[in-house]
């Protein structure tokens, strides 16, 4: 396989981790408010492709965060205890914000990537047509 195929496909494999860390970034910014919510992780992995020997990035499982939940005192809320407590979320937005901006400009990097290598092939192959 070409060393351009090979890029394309890393490059491939990277947009879609990015898109699914976006997703779960998007997913813990939804439920920030939601009681009882752990924050959702999404770390990447590399993985072997056999038939282009090359490493591709993956994501690996989903982990929640095991932060403690913290304790909202609010006695009118339908979750509180006898205590007028209720567990909140872990999500914290400025970090969920960084989060989403990093893995965008990841994104958008590799979408750069991957439109060079795949003009740069198309190029190439217009030079051996002649």
């Amino acid at each position: 396989m070409s060393e351009f195929s090979k890029s394309l496909a890393v490059t491939a494999s990277a947009l879609n981790a990015q898109a699914t860390r976006l997703r779960h970034v998007s997913e813990n910014i939804s439920n920030a408010d939601t009681p009882g919510y752990r924050r959702k992780t999404v770390p990447f992995e590399t993985a072997r492709d056999p038939d282009q020997g090359t490493d591709l990035v993956r994501t690996g499982r989903v982990k929640l965060d095991r932060r403690d939940l913290p304790e909202i005192f609010d006695p009118s809320h339908p979750m509180a205890d006898d205590t007028g407590h209720y567990k909140g979320s872990n999500v914290d937005l400025m970090i969920e914000i960084a989060d989403a901006r990093e893995a965008q400009r990841s994104y958008e990097a590799n979408l750069k990537l991957f439109d060079q290598a795949r003009q740069m092939s198309s190029g190439l192959m217009d030079l051996l047509r002649k």
